[in-house]
């Protein structure tokens, strides 16, 4: 066995962006949505709806995301207790959001320069992304009534980025794939609203303004019809599970990316003319004599390279590369073996 000192032209590091599509078995496009009649039925309904790609009694069945509503005066759900007005399942979710994004129980949410009072929140299932969600690879297509709009964010654009407590947030506009769509509804629902919504990349979450998608479908919504009754389970989640039924029955559904940053480092292991040639192996030593067993390799000794093994300065093996196969060394061969250790 040999020790050989890297230099620090030895060692480089390097950053590759891996993207993949965000739904179970990678599919890009959601086109089937399901629910869980287990939860729809249960004490969390109030709160939210779980999405599946398929029937949530089948093996294959994944949450993909989740759907909540939120209102700032506990409306669509019942109360906690009736003596105290207001404090519901969906003025719960609202506070929750809240501090999540704004970062202060006194912030109001202005999608645009409209302040919204009540909105759904798309919590993309942790497990379908690594990193983040990748901006500018997103379609929603949202049916209602009144027809259907087509979303995306406007990080092509270009512009500086807003950060929130949340990481970087984009708006939701007009448009698919990343390409904003033209014409009346450019910058958002209306010509002087600005936004359906954000969209917050590193947090896999979706906030859709709730008067945007109530709007007629020619003032730029789908005329959701959103009920905002005191004191009643109104279950506002499903219409918008209805919404993405009805786009994914006409085969427009939910296109979404994740990304993933990988950081390697790049290791040259250098075996130069001179070094490596000779073995402490018994076939090549005597393990009695010390003395080399051929004398044909006292003047021309032959090894074969089989593992690269990266210690420490205290000699602690960190990490060992296997080689494909073995390679011959003597004196008249140099090798140079890539390591990529990747995290």
């Amino acid at each position: 066995m040999g020790f050989k000192r890297f230099d620090p032209e030895d060692l480089v590091i390097s950053n590759a962006a891996v993207t993949t599509a965000a739904w179970s078995n990678n599919a890009p496009t959601l086109t089937s949505f399901f629910t869980s009649s287990v939860q729809v039925v249960g004490n969390t309904s109030e709160y939210y709806y779980n999405v599946y790609q398929t029937a949530s009694d089948n093996a294959s069945a994944a949450v993909q995301f989740g759907i909540a509503y939120c209102d700032l005066k506990g409306s669509g759900s019942t109360f906690y207790n009736t003596l105290v007005t207001g404090s519901s399942p969906t003025r719960t979710n609202y506070g929750q959001y809240r501090t999540l994004v704004l970062g202060d129980e006194n912030a109001s949410f202005v999608f645009g320069n409209q302040t919204s009072e009540y909105f759904y929140a798309l919590n993309i299932e942790r497990a379908r992304y690594k990193e983040s969600l990748l901006p500018g690879t997103m379609t929603l297509y949202i049916s209602g009534s009144g027809g259907m709009q087509v979303l995306t964010d406007d990080s092509g654009l270009g512009g500086a980025v807003t950060f929130t407590d949340a990481g970087r947030r984009f708006n939701l506009v007009s448009g698919s794939a990343g390409s904003v769509y033209t014409g009346v509804n450019t910058n958002g629902w209306t010509s002087n609203s600005g936004s359906y919504g954000w969209f917050l990349p590193d947090v896999g979450l979706f906030l859709l303004s709730g008067p945007a998608l109530d709007c007629a479908f020619a003032d730029g919504g789908v005329a959701l019809g959103t009920a905002r009754n005191s004191d009643t389970a109104d279950y506002n989640q499903e219409l918008i599970f209805d919404s993405f039924n009805l786009a994914g029955a006409s085969g427009n559904g939910f296109t979404l990316n994740s990304k993933e940053t990988l950081s390697s480092d790049f290791i040259f292991v250098r075996a130069r003319n001179a070094e490596f040639n000779y073995s402490e192996n018994p076939s090549f030593i005597s393990g009695s004599t010390g003395e080399v067993i051929f004398n044909s390799f006292i003047d021309n000794p032959q090894t074969y390279i089989t593992t690269v093994g990266l210690y420490n300065d205290n000699n602690e093996l960190l990490a060992t590369a296997k080689l494909s196969r073995p390679l011959l060394k003597d004196f008249t061969k140099e090798l140079l073996v890539r390591v990529k250790l990747d995290f």
